[in-house]
Order: structure tokens, then C-alpha cells, then sequence
């Protein structure tokens, strides 16, 4: 599937009627009242506006812009939705897919786990809301920074730049999931409540322009903080890669990853590439001042019984002998009687609440552009660099160079070192079960109730009880 990387003017000011995004626009004005007392300025150490909600305000001062783009970031790590280690993709589609085995007593991620979902469901329906909130509120930095005539050029390019990634970002996420989606480019709720779903083809083009233009108005951009906390150039160009990947677009993906592995080198020490300072980080949500994530204290099993989540005995038995990373990335636990042992991802280590912060939320890492960049020189019939690529992840897991000659063989051997080298990060097993055509093979032979058309996530209930111009619902539900 190829994707048309330029449109004019009129195809990008198009849009679908149907989406309710009244309520949306109601959290908006909550994200600008909550700038009032926030902790976003322990987030970035930015002061939270102390003006009014009125936009013109708000963006004739950079310290007010840079204190609403601060509050996307910490609302993503903080919020329960689609990126937080509470609710996010980590733990939901551990369990949807074939990584993890859900121990709790949720009703709703037990319909994700069994693979029963409702389209009634509550996950279903925050991850949806939430990123929608996002988008717009992202979409109002946007027209916020282009109608002011107080901010310099550099200050409106970098804001905007920020919330065009930020837009891509959780379009990637929503269409990923749940397929066709509304593509929102404003903020005019009252047309956002008419819009419809777009086709799955032209939201990627949608996320591809607004990333090229993220780049442009990027370049040059030097965060105030040095923790990779604040996306710049290289986050939307790891997005990008990662895009380009998911649209077959072999060339331009295997030409952004070169660019990023260029910057970014891996981490030698595995025991380092999850912590803050680590040399691959590309992009990190930070906690507040004194707590690291919520992975570690969702993922990691305390006592047994007392698990929420463990490693399936499948992901287990895909590592090979010898590879580190099953040794570093993955604790055990056992009963007081040692009868039963369950593990868990290791890769986050350090409590949410312990009062120094060692570890921060990890995004995006050099790692996935090396793996980006072996699939697309496999289809580009660079097989010699294929097998580099791959043998650099591998020779640092201390193993081996893949025996892998042909094309399929290559690929096969890339979606195995997907799953070893990102487990429990982000959804990026199930994402790669889906875009690779293996998900009914894999999921069939593992979930008693799967079915086809669980690939795509149903459109929540209420949203198309109140936006009939969202329909018809996913096959399925």
C-alpha cells in the first residue's frame, strides 16, 4: 500500500461529517483551567499560565505555550488512557494479544483478555475519549500559536511543530485500533460533531503531511530540557519511520531510520537502556519529580498470589538460549510453597513512588528504528543489510548472527526479534501481528474465542449512540 506523501491544500481542509466532540470541547476548557494549578511546572519546570481561558491570552506569552504543550505530555502519562502505564496499550494489548495472561477481576479487560469485548466497554470507550481530548486540545495550541502576533517565528514554529506531532501521534494510535476514525484538524466542535470516519488509506496520509510539516517546523528546536522529555525533530521522525514502516513505504523508511540510528546509539549495557539517561531514548514521557513509572509497578509481580499480569509461557519459550535479554528484562516469582513460578518485564525496575527518579516512560528508542530499517532493506532486496541490522540487536542480546538468507526467512526472523526486543512496550506485538497478516494464524491458535474481526476494536457504544454519523459499528460487534 502505497501513500501519496504530498496533497493540496483542498484535500488536507477536507473532512468527514460526525464525530460528538462536545464533550471534547468541555475538557478543553478543564485543560486550561487546570493550567491554573497543574503540576506540569514540576513536569518541565515550566510556571502554569495565571492568565484567563481566553486564547489570546494565553499565546501572546511562549512560558503560557510552553506550560499547555507541558500538560499534553503529563495528561498522557497521567490520564487513564491509550499511553498511560495504568490503563494504556502496555498492559491492554499484553493481554489482547499473546503476551501477557491477566490475573484481575476487571469485567472489562476481562472481555479483553478473553476476547469477548462489548462495545459497551469502559477501555474501549477512555482510550477513544482521551485521545480525542488530546487531539484537541493540540489542535488548539495550533490555531492558537498561528493567530498570535506576540509569539517570534521560532517560538509558533516550535509549539506548533510539537502539536502536530502530538496530533499524529494519537491519530496513529486511534487508527491503529480501531480503523477507519475521524481525522480532527479543528477546533469547531460544533462541525466535530458532525464529522464521520475516514478511510484507514487517507488518515495515514493525513499523519504522514502533518509529520513532514512537524519536521520543517522542528529543525533547529533545542528543548529547554535535556532529558528527550519534549518531542523534537527526531521524536517526529521516529513516528515517521514507524509510519512510513506501516504504509510500505520501504524507501523513506529505511531513509528516517538511517538518520535516527546516525544520532542515537544503542545502549551496549541492557541493564541501562531503560533508565532515563540511556543513549537510545528518543522520546520519554517524565513522572512527576520523585516517582518513575507506572510500568514497573503495574508489570512487576510483588508476591504470588497477588499478580495482576505475568509473561505468557508462549513469549517465554520465543526466547532463544542464551539471550540476555530473557536473563535482564524478565523477573520471576514464586509461592511460599514454590509450586508455582510466574514471570514478569523486568524492564522497568524502580517503584512509582519511590523519591528518586531513575526511570522515565519510554516511547520511542533507537532500537525499533534498527528493526524498522532491516524490514525495509528487506524489501528493498538489501538482504546484507537486513541481516547488519538485525545482528546488531541480536550481538548486544549476545547472541549470535541470524542464519537467514532468504527474503522470507529475513522477515521472519525480524518479526521474532520485534517480539523479543519489544515485548510489553506499547502494543508493538499486537500492532505487528495485524500490519503483517499473522494475527488470525497466531491469535487462532491461542484464544479460545477469537475471532477475525476482534483485529479492530469496536467504535464505543455511546459514541454512535450519539454521532450516528459514525456508523455502521466495526464487523463483529
Amino acid at each position: 500500500m502505497k501513500i501519496f506523501r504530498k496533497y493540496t491544500d483542498n484535500q488536507m481542509n477536507a473532512m468527514g461529517s460526525g464525530l460528538h466532540l462536545k464533550s471534547v470541547f468541555f475538557n478543553l476548557v478543564l485543560l486550561w483551567l487546570g493550567l491554573l494549578v497543574s503540576a506540569c511546572s514540576d513536569f518541565l519546570e515550566v510556571d502554569p499560565p495565571r492568565n484567563t481561558l481566553i486564547s489570546e491570552t494565553v499565546f501572546r506569552d511562549p512560558a503560557t505555550v510552553e506550560s499547555a504543550l507541558a500538560n499534553l505530555y503529563y495528561s498522557m502519562r497521567e490520564e487513564q488512557g491509550l499511553v498511560s502505564g495504568i490503563t494504556g496499550l502496555t498492559p491492554a494489548m499484553g493481554i489482547y494479544g499473546d503476551g501477557l495472561d491477566y490475573y484481575g477481576f476487571s469485567a472489562d479487560y476481562l472481555q479483553m483478555y478473553n476476547h469477548n469485548l462489548m462495545a459497551e466497554n469502559d477501555v474501549v470507550l477512555a482510550w477513544w475519549r482521551q485521545a480525542y481530548n488530546v487531539i484537541y486540545s493540540a489542535n488548539a495550541i495550533i490555531e492558537g500559536v498561528e493567530k498570535s502576533s506576540d509569539l517570534t517565528t521560532v517560538e509558533i514554529n516550535s509549539a506548533k511543530g510539537q502539536a502536530l506531532f502530538v496530533r499524529a501521534y494519537f491519530h496513529s494510535l486511534l487508527v491503529l485500533l480501531y480503523g477507519d476514525v475521524p481525522f480532527i484538524a479543528d477546533t469547531d466542535y460544533l462541525e466535530n460533531n458532525k464529522v464521520s470516519r475516514m478511510p484507514e488509506a487517507e488518515v495515514y496520509s493525513r499523519i504522514i503531511a502533518d509529520l513532514e510539516e512537524a519536521i520543517i517546523l522542528l529543525e533547529g528546536f533545542e528543548p529547554s530540557s535535556n532529558e528527550r522529555v519534549v518531542p523534537d525533530l527526531h521524536a517526529a521522525m521516529a513516528l515517521l519511520s514507524r509510519m512510513y514502516l506501516y504504509v510500505e513505504n520501504w524507501e523513506m523508511a529505511d531513509e528516517m531510520a538511517t538518520e535516527l540510528i546516525a544520532v542515537f546509539p544503542l545502549d551496549t549495557d541492557l541493564d541501562q537502556v531503560f533508565l532515563k539517561d540511556s543513549p537510545e531514548t528518543i522520546w520519554q514521557l517524565k513522572p512527576e519529580e520523585g516517582r518513575n513509572t507506572y510500568e514497573a509497578t503495574q508489570l512487576i509481580i510483588p508476591s504470588v498470589p497477588g499478580q495482576t499480569y505475568a509473561l505468557t509461557d508462549d513469549l517465554l519459550d520465543s526466547f532463544e538460549v542464551g539471550d540476555l535479554r530473557l536473563d535482564q528484562w524478565v523477573g520471576s516469582v514464586s509461592d511460599a510453597d514454590e509450586t508455582i513460578t510466574l514471570h514478569y518485564a523486568n524492564k522497568y525496575r524502580a517503584d512509582a513512588n519511590e523519591t528518586t527518579s531513575v526511570e522515565y516512560s519510554i516511547l520511542f528508542r533507537c532500537s525499533e528504528q534498527y528493526l524498522i530499517r532491516a524490514e525495509a532493506r528487506v524489501h528493498l532486496e538489501n538482504n546484507v543489510g537486513a541481516r547488519t541490522d538485525l545482528n546488531s540487536i541480536r550481538n548486544r542480546a549476545g547472541l549470535q548472527d541470524i542464519v537467514a538468507n532468504t527474503q522470507s526467512e529475513l522477515l521472519e526472523a525480524i518479526l521474532q526479534e520485534r517480539r523479543v526486543e519489544l515485548f510489553t512496550e506499547q502494543g508493538h506485538r499486537w500492532f505487528d501481528l495485524k500490519r503483517t497478516g499473522r494475527v488470525n494464524e497466531v491469535m487462532g491458535a491461542k484464544k479460545d474465542n477469537w475471532r477475525s474481526t476482534d483485529v479492530l476494536l469496536p467504535i464505543p457504544e455511546t459514541e454512535l449512540d450519539t454521532n450516528p454519523n459514525l456508523l455502521p459499528q466495526n464487523p463483529g460487534y
